[in-house]
Parts: C-alpha cells; structure tokens; sequence
C-alpha cells in the first residue's frame, strides 16, 4: 500500500469536507441574517400600520369601510384617473378632500360636513362675528334645494348692490349652486375683500335672471341692535348667535331699560341659529326657572338646558318670526312661547330642530356633525315641522323696497301695545 498517496487522498477528502462546511455556514447565517432583517421590517411595518389606525380612530376590524375591497376600489380610481384623465395637474390634495366630503354627504344630512383647514379657520371667525363676504345672509330653501338670501345687513356691499330678501341664488360666478350645500355656496360667496362675486339671482316679479356683481368686503357683524317706537317699546334685533352676542344682548337690554320701556319686540326673522351656548345663555336673561331646551342623542340619553329665573323678563314680549328662523332662533322663540311670555308674530320658522357638534381631527381639519335632536320645554321636536305663530303675517316684500313699510313689525307693534294696555 502507497501511504502517501492514501494521505494526500485523505488530506483532499477532508479539505472538500471543510470547504462544503464553511460555505454551507456562510449560506445558513446569510438565511439567518435575512430572516432577523425581515422580521425586523415586516414588525416595523405592521407597527406604523396599527399606529395609523389609532391615530386615526380606526384599529384592526373596527372599520366596516376601509376593507381591503373599498381601498383596492379607491386605488383603481385613483389609477384611471391618473392614467386617462385629461388634465394633469391634478391637486391630490383635492382628490383627498373630495373622499372626506363624499363620506360625509352620504349620511344624506345637509349639515353634517368636512371642514378643511381654511374652511375651519372660516367657520371659527364666523362666530366671532367678522367674516370677509358680501354682508347678506343666506338660507337653504329645502323646497326647491337652493339657496335664497334670507337678509341684507345694512351699509353692506349686498345692500349697496339692491340684493334683495328671498332671492334665489342660481349661480354664483356663472357656476350653478344646484346640488350644492348651504356650505358650499357661502364658500363660494365669500373672498377676500375688494375681490368680487358675480350672482345669478331668480327674483319675485322679474321674468329675467337678474345679474349683479358684488364688491367684497371685511364685515364686521353686529349682532344685535336696539332701537325704542312710540309708547315706550323696545325692540331688539338678534341677527345671530354668535360668541359675542351674549354681551351684545346684555349692553343692549341694559340701554333699553334705561329709557323705560313697557314692552319689548325681539326680532329673529332671517336669524339662521348659532351657538347652542349662546342661546342658552340668552333665554337666562329672558325666561322663568325651569328647562329652556333639551336634547336627545340616538341612544336616548337626555341633557338638561336649565333656566335659574333670576333675570324672568317683567314686560310683554312679542317675537318676531320668519321662514327663515332656523336653529338657536327656534329654541328662543320655543321656550317664549311654551312659557307664554309673549307672543310669536309673522311665519312659520324653518323647523331645524338637531343640534351639531364639531370635532377636532387633530390635523387642522374638522367635522361638524349631527349628534342630537332638541325639544322645546314641553317636549316637542319641531325639525322639519318649525314653530307656527300666533299671529300669521306676511311680508310684503315689495312695499319694503318702495318705502321701508315692515308689514310684519308694524303687526308686531300693534300686538306689543295691546299686550301693554291689557
């Protein structure tokens, strides 16, 4: 036997064992390391998701819409229109909006909204009573889903331009409000000022659209003003229920009693609501003790709005009412009038009887919401029904234009002064 050769064969035999060794050990640790890195990433991932979701508000099998079909769904769209559609500067930005708004217009509430970050700046100056527009107020006619201007404060551009109270806004800067929200007219309404607005306006007795340009401006909304007729009447005018009404109200009653007054006409025509608070705050100064409101959510849980009857108001009282008294105004007029403190002239109010809550996405951006229903003090819904007064007067629109004459507070003044001398 060759003992050489037997060892160099041996020595080959177990340098191939030791190269299969080393590199079958560098394959299994690189397979290791992949797999710890893959875990790492694929934890990483899953973590970010599930933060997402919380922060959100959302975690994993709450949502009955963000499924795996509804977004597989939304990327397809958003391929088609990237792909065919025939602009391309696109704002995904807008695309986004357009997703939040679509959510909420499917729950079929026309004061259930998204609010951007600019449109949420807008809304929280509204109620701090400045705002940049025309000075007009604007309702939502549910009868023929459009919009009418509900009131034209004075010295406004909207004056200046002969706007006029019921007319229909057709088209603001030649684009049709048909299918919009009340929201989304004003929006379009407002502007910066000294930029301006043209409105396509349908008018009681003309045949043709009437079309005016309006000059914008910063309007700086007083909310409420005072004024004392013949025989010692008070009248005081709520336009709104802003944050800075409260005091308006207070500084005004003050000045009205200063002049002695033996009855007093509060006017809320065209008033469109406001703050729940505020309103609240407002009857306290008004009403006897007891519930001036209460609201009910979905589940029924009830919450108490309650009067201390300290400030119970010791003169006659007549409420002024129109169509377009909406909200706040009608749990004002409703509490005076279940309590029978005084008398409701004019028309049926709007019959907005919920009640909305804003809420906080944290990202700059908001939702007002529909959270409840509310009832006058002895109990009654009036959404979709408003509150009919005790006496039912017209407005002449017409004779307003030609020469002031108020058919509805000249009605008012007459019931004040029979009310007095009773």
């Amino acid at each position: 036997m060759d003992i050489n050769n037997n060892f160099e064969e041996l020595e080959k035999a177990n340098k191939g064992k030791l190269t299969r060794r080393f590199i079958s050990g560098i394959l299994i640790g690189f397979l290791v390391a992949i797999l710890a890195v893959s875990g790492c990433v694929f934890f990483l991932i899953y973590k970010q998701q599930v933060l997402n979701q919380a922060t959100s508000g959302y975690l994993p099998g709450q949502s009955e819409i963000l499924t795996d079909e509804t977004l597989s769904k939304i990327q397809s769209l958003e391929d088609v229109i990237d792909t065919y559609y025939y602009k391309t500067d696109v704002s995904k930005e807008e695309e986004a909006n357009g997703l939040y708004r679509g959510l909420m217009d499917s729950l079929g509430d026309p004061y259930s909204v998204y609010y951007t970050s600019e449109e949420l700046e807008e809304m929280m100056n509204d109620t701090k009573g400045i705002y940049f527009g025309i000075g007009a107020y604007v309702s939502f006619d549910n009868s023929i889903n459009l919009a009418r201007i509900s009131g034209v404060m004075e010295g406004s551009p909207a004056e200046e331009a002969g706007l006029c109270i019921d007319d229909i806004i057709y088209e603001v800067d030649k684009t049709s409000t048909q299918g919009m929200t009340l929201e989304e007219v004003v929006s379009m309404i407002k502007g910066e000022a000294g930029t301006q607005v043209h409105l396509t306006l349908i008018r009681t007795g003309e045949a043709n659209d009437v079309e005016v340009d309006v000059t914008r401006a910063e309007i700086t909304v007083p909310t409420v003003s005072t004024q004392v007729y013949d025989d010692n009447i008070g009248y005081l005018k709520i336009t709104e229920f802003d944050e800075i009404t409260t005091s308006q109200f207070i500084d005004g009653m003050a000045e009205l009693r200063a002049q002695n007054i033996e009855g007093l006409i509060i006017d809320l025509r065209s008033n469109p609501g406001g703050s729940l608070a505020t309103v609240c705050d407002i009857a306290r100064q008004l009403l006897p003790k007891g519930i001036i409101v209460y609201t009910e959510d979905r589940d029924g849980n009830r919450e108490d709005y309650t009067c201390d009857g300290e400030n119970e108001i010791d003169i006659p009282v007549v409420v002024l009412t129109n169509q377009y008294s909406a909200s706040a105004s009608e749990i004002l007029a409703g509490a005076i009038k279940d309590y029978n403190l005084g008398k409701l002239v004019g028309k049926t109010t709007y019959g907005k009887g919920i009640v909305q809550r804003v809420f906080d996405l944290r990202d700059g951006t908001a939702v007002k919401l529909t959270v409840s229903s509310y009832f006058t003090p002895n109990g009654v819904n009036i959404h979709g029904v408003g509150i009919e007064p005790d006496v039912d007067v017209d407005f002449d629109a017409e004779a307003y234009a030609k020469d002031k004459t108020d058919t509805q507070l000249q009605k008012g003044l007459e019931v004040i002064k029979e009310l007095i001398d009773k």
